[in-house]
């Protein structure tokens, strides 16, 4: 499976987003837009002022920022959890008719969903530049830490697709988890409103790193703690290296019950 092979299924997959519409592929950069500007002008306003009756103190575009930087790593992380585990079911046609790397397919998708969260930054980027927010220079560390989450995205989402062959209820229960890991997340809210016994256990959840990372470089311009981002991208690559054993062992398998 070669790279142009990759790049032309993630080509397909943007089109496909909005096969039979009349802007087509442009809804790929609308879309990301509507979403920064509804964060931004509405989100700040209502919710803003409700987490402050709970001491949580933002500017006028505070909150706004706050939601943005947690939500647009979220949506990467959970379309890319979500679209992996099913590739198997969603290619099934193509993968009984061509020979194809099974342990390469799902790379189309980390290009996909990277190339909708890079339009989505960038017009967030755009935002904070029109209203003068500062950046600083621990930005330069916002692909690295992309890169990391994203291993441990691909690599949870690789393995729960082998299973999924298997076990069809995975996808449909991998759905309902990340609703709930949503919730679980602070990402609409702040963690100081959560209750300290409630808040230790967030500890044990990945994203709260993760998100945490990204508002620490973004809204409090300062290195992000490093050894949580050390264990997640050393748990997602034993994930990534057991996914690959697995599917070497069982891909007459899967090919089997696709």
């Amino acid at each position: 499976m070669t790279p142009a092979l990759i790049l032309n299924f993630a080509r397909q997959d943007l089109k496909d987003r909005y096969a039979g519409s009349m802007l087509g592929g442009l809804w790929s950069f609308i879309m990301p837009l509507i979403n920064i500007l509804i964060f931004a002008l509405i989100f700040s306003q209502i919710m803003g002022a409700r987490l402050e009756s709970f001491g949580a103190e933002f500017s006028q575009y505070g909150y706004s920022i706050y939601l943005i930087s947690g939500i647009l790593a979220w949506n990467a992380f959970s379309s890319t959890v979500a679209r992996v585990t099913n590739v198997f079911h969603e290619k099934r046609n193509l993968i009984g008719k061509v020979s194809i790397r099974l342990d390469l397919l799902p790379l189309y998708i980390l290009l996909t969903e990277t190339f909708i969260f890079g339009v989505s930054f960038v017009f967030f980027t755009v935002f904070l530049l029109i209203i003068g927010y500062p950046l600083s220079s621990w930005w330069l560390l916002l692909p690295l830490l992309y890169l990391v989450q994203q291993l441990f995205a691909y690599s949870l989402g690789f393995l729960l697709a082998i299973f999924s062959v298997f076990i069809q209820d995975i996808k449909e229960l991998t759905n309902v988890v990340l609703q709930l890991w949503f919730w679980l997340t602070p990402i609409v809210y702040v963690v100081n409103i959560v209750p300290d016994s409630i808040r230790q256990l967030l500890a044990l959840n990945p994203m709260v790193h993760f998100i945490s990372a990204w508002r620490s470089i973004i809204i409090e311009h300062q290195l992000p703690d490093l050894l949580p981002l050390a264990i997640l991208g050393a748990a997602g690559l034993a994930m990534l290296l057991t996914g690959l054993w697995l599917i070497g062992k069982l891909e007459r398998d899967i090919r089997d019950f696709i």
